[in-house]
């Protein structure tokens, strides 16, 4: 029988060659039956790269162990965890930010998700060491009776934590990512200059402007910070008041929002609406009015003032706005 001119190419030592490298993948046995690690966290969003971490590249972070307490539906509940440290998490992946803007990083958030879709929104700024400095964790382990163990199946195997919450909403069990954000903010700046009232907006059932006498209207409450007293009303409360716009279909969806405080002069930081309410993270900010029980002057007649922080940076003076947002799914 003659070769068809295709079939003596094929029939060739090197061609035959050529095809075993494809053959031996093709065929079972050895170290190519070994699955490959499995994702358990992606992170994406404004980050230098979007990275898919395996279970045992967190453990290979540094890790720190800390005991939380907090209320769950099953009544209060402390556990002591061990994992790595969220904000060093983020930072090492890199947290995209404009070094043209002052304080960028505190106009973002991380919304983490469990595989229920369940989610939970962390400010920067309550991350950061230099302001807020919560401590949270991305977490894999559990101590118990004096053993450090796995997380259980019905939190594990990874779990965020936050320390401080009165409640453990955002406790997101079955983490599986962990998106980071930009506030998007529809208040347009001037540029400047001394305010006399601001605006408060966005996801709220009644918009609402406020001027010294309308603030002055409302019960009073103080904040010492260091040598310095506030007066002003509580923040919080203000937000409240004004009927944020949560759905009451999705399980705790008020812990996707977020609120933006803007200032004259374009200076923009944000809050998570968590790190307000009394059921989580309960912090006593203000929209100050006096300091020292004398008037602000050239901060504008409003500052908002953050007691806890460990910097200023999330201090907003000439207050012009506050925007309620829902953090996109």
């Amino acid at each position: 029988m003659t070769l068809s001119p295709v079939l003596k190419r094929l029939a060739s030592p090197l061609i035959l060659l050529s095809l075993l490298p494809f053959a031996a993948a093709s065929c079972g046995g050895g170290d190519d039956d070994t699955p490959p690690p499995k994702t358990v966290l992606s992170v994406s969003g404004d980050v230098t790269t979007q990275t898919q971490f395996t279970l045992a590249q967190i453990q290979a972070q540094p890790a720190t162990t800390q005991t939380v307490s907090f209320g769950s539906g099953t009544g209060q509940q402390t556990h002591v965890y061990t994992g790595a440290s969220l904000w060093s998490m983020l930072n090492q992946i890199g947290i995209t930010t404009n070094a043209a803007v002052k304080n960028d990083v505190l106009a973002k958030y991380v919304i983490a998700t469990g595989s229920d879709n369940y989610r939970a929104l962390f400010a920067m700024g309550e991350l950061s060491p230099d302001f807020g400095n919560r401590g949270n964790q991305v977490v894999y382990a559990e101590t118990i009776n004096g053993t450090s163990a796995a997380l259980s199946s019905t939190d594990g195997p990874l779990r965020v934590t936050a320390p401080g919450d009165v409640k453990g909403g955002r406790y997101v069990s079955n983490l599986v990512t962990l998106k980071v954000g930009t506030a998007v903010s529809a208040v347009h700046v001037a540029g400047g200059g001394t305010t006399t009232q601001f605006q408060l907006s966005g996801a709220v059932a009644t918009p609402a402007s406020f001027d010294l006498a309308a603030l002055q209207a409302l019960p009073a409450v103080t904040r010492t910070v260091g040598t310095t007293t506030y007066t002003g009303v509580s923040l919080w409360n203000l937000l409240n008041a004004a009927d944020i716009q949560a759905s009451s279909t999705i399980k705790n969806d008020l812990l996707g929002f977020y609120l933006i405080a803007t200032g004259s002069d374009g200076y923009r930081v944000i809050l998570s609406l968590a790190e307000l309410s009394p059921d989580f993270g309960n912090q006593p900010d203000i929209v100050a009015y006096e300091m020292n029980g004398a008037p602000l002057t050239t901060t504008g007649f409003a500052r908002l003032v953050i007691p806890g922080d460990g910097k200023a940076g999330r201090y907003v003076s000439n207050l012009l706005a506050l925007e309620v947002v829902s953090a996109p799914r």
